[in-house]
């Protein structure tokens, strides 16, 4: 498939380039552009120039390897950067000068003189002197010299439109497509995130050799996105087979997820309805809230990435701030996309609240976040230590309901059995599931799926298929958590009663 062209970057990156149009028009002398996509930002900065200068301008790209190029020349000067830089500071014509490596090499003295020079010199001349990284982190020496621009990865507009224009051309070749447009929606969504280059690459790796594309190719665009977490570090791509039917109760959150499945869509949006914010899960181990988790995922066909904070407090990455930033950043540039933060009392608490330290930097972050982000990026945390939680995170405005997760009640015992039971391929008519639910009082579900594989393990070892005798010996020699911890229990009761909604119709009704 052709590569874009310039006049096609800038038809497809409108959202993405308004602020660098914005400042070449306000004639900022130093502009950084924070970018994924070297060649297509060269692209846009190319169909800029050709529409300004033409003629009448210069243009020069240096890096690290070729030194510094004419264009549209391409005679090129090998020179080191503050050599390049002294260069272009000279230069009599109106244009734009682009630095693609100096990212790394801000903090040297003398190239920070030198683009306060260049700074002080282009002013007012129509001349701009552009650099290009990944991320910029300026020193605090050019903070009023530089100004910088997000230059985004693409949109879902222009995802669709490289999708659509490879599969044209496969069709053209006489590949059948026989996607739906549920499908097709899917694969939109797998490749938010990528660069319009990946976006390709992973086309080509999930098409290589088909004569049918079909719903096989989701799985290939899923590898490619587990890559793209792997690369932050913090993030976990996370796929699972489980769905809403594999929840067992918890028919109030059920019913609430339901409801709002499709205010993601742009349907909803021309209703006037926003995607919901985020849901805090709280309440005891081992019921159903990481597994409630993944059934989001599933219902809403949203991809799901775990953060994990511990290792954003591990330093391995880098400064857990920045390492929490890079993280939030990754997350928004692939929504629509869930954020599912497990255990957040873990990183996210009272004391690392209040102990200005770096716990409470990230703590005042993440507030600020979920109250101003305007990507479609849905939090789903879930707590045991509910009593760990601060009242900030708590209150309507940061996630959009708190439910309260209890221990299952005796229906909801029932099918937690019926799931297990029907998972490892069992006869349902040889069980009696309300004795079981009986035999299973103030048992979480956990303890429940236990119960069911322990059981086939010992009917397996016979040679045997599973019986509800099999059941009963495993039930009646386990000492269940609400036994065990029963005064902690009480407690996380007491104190949810008042600042949750039961996730659970009362008595199973």
């Amino acid at each position: 498939m052709p590569e874009s062209s310039p006049t096609q970057t800038i038809v497809m990156r409108q959202a993405s380039i308004k602020a660098l149009k914005e400042c070449l028009a306000g004639g900022y002398p130093v502009i950084a552009i924070e970018t994924w996509e070297e060649e297509s930002t060269l692209n846009t900065l190319t169909a800029f120039y050709n529409s300004v200068f033409k003629a009448n301008g210069s243009m020069y790209i240096w890096d690290l390897q070729g030194g510094l190029c004419e264009h549209p020349s391409n005679t090129a000067t090998p020179m080191n950067a503050v050599e390049a830089l002294e260069k272009v500071q000279n230069s009599e014509k109106p244009g734009f000068f682009i630095f693609k490596d100096l990212s790394e090499h801000l903090s040297d003295t003398e190239i920070q003189r030198r683009i306060k020079n260049i700074h002080a010199s282009f002013r007012g001349k129509n001349k701009f002197l552009i650099l290009l990284g990944a991320q910029f982190t300026l020193p605090i020496e050019l903070n009023k010299d530089v100004i910088l621009v997000d230059y985004k990865l693409p949109d879902i507009n222009e995802i669709k439109f490289i999708v659509n224009d490879y599969l044209s051309a496969l069709t053209k070749r006489g590949v059948t497509n026989e996607l739906t447009n549920d499908e097709i929606e899917q694969v939109y969504t797998s490749l938010k995130g990528f660069t319009s280059a990946e976006i390709r690459f992973s086309l080509n790796k999930a098409c290589n050799g088909k004569k049918n594309l079909d719903r096989s190719i989701l799985n290939t665009l899923h590898d490619e996105k587990e890559q793209l977490a792997k690369k932050d570090g913090v993030l976990e791509y996370v796929r699972g087979s489980e769905t809403i039917e594999d929840v067992g109760g918890l028919e109030n959150l059920k019913d609430w997820l339901v409801k709002r499945r499709k205010l993601f869509t742009p349907e909803a949006a021309a209703a006037g309805l926003r995607p919901p914010r985020g849901l805090l899960m709280m309440g005891i181990s081992g019921c159903g809230k990481s597994l409630s988790v993944k059934a989001i995922s599933a219902l809403w066909n949203l991809p799901l990435f775990r953060l994990d904070m511990n290792k954003v407090y591990s330093g391995a990455y880098g400064t857990p701030e920045g390492t929490f930033f890079r993280a939030i950043k990754t997350i928004e540039a692939v929504a629509p996309a869930i954020l599912w933060i497990d255990e957040i009392e873990g990183g996210i608490s009272s004391s690392t609240a209040k102990d200005g330290s770096t716990g409470s930097h990230i703590f005042s972050a993440f507030l600020t976040w979920m109250q101003e982000k305007s990507s479609d990026v849905f939090v789903a945390a879930t707590a045991n230590r509910i009593d760990l939680l601060p009242a900030e995170i708590i209150r309507k405005g940061r996630f959009d309901q708190v439910f309260f997760i209890d221990l299952p009640n005796d229906s909801e015992r029932e099918h937690i059995f019926k799931v297990h039971l029907q998972k490892r391929k069992n006869d349902l008519s040889q069980f009696d599931l309300p004795l079981l639910s009986v035999a299973t009082e103030l048992w979480n579900g956990a303890e429940i799926e236990h119960a069911v594989e322990a059981a086939m393990i010992e009917a397996f070892s016979r040679g045997e298929r599973m019986s509800q005798d099999d059941l009963y010996t495993i039930i009646r020699s386990t000492v269940p958590l609400s036994r065990t911890m029963s005064e902690q229990i009480k407690f996380i009761k007491n104190w949810a009663s008042e600042r949750a909604v039961s996730a659970s119709i009362a008595d199973g009704k």
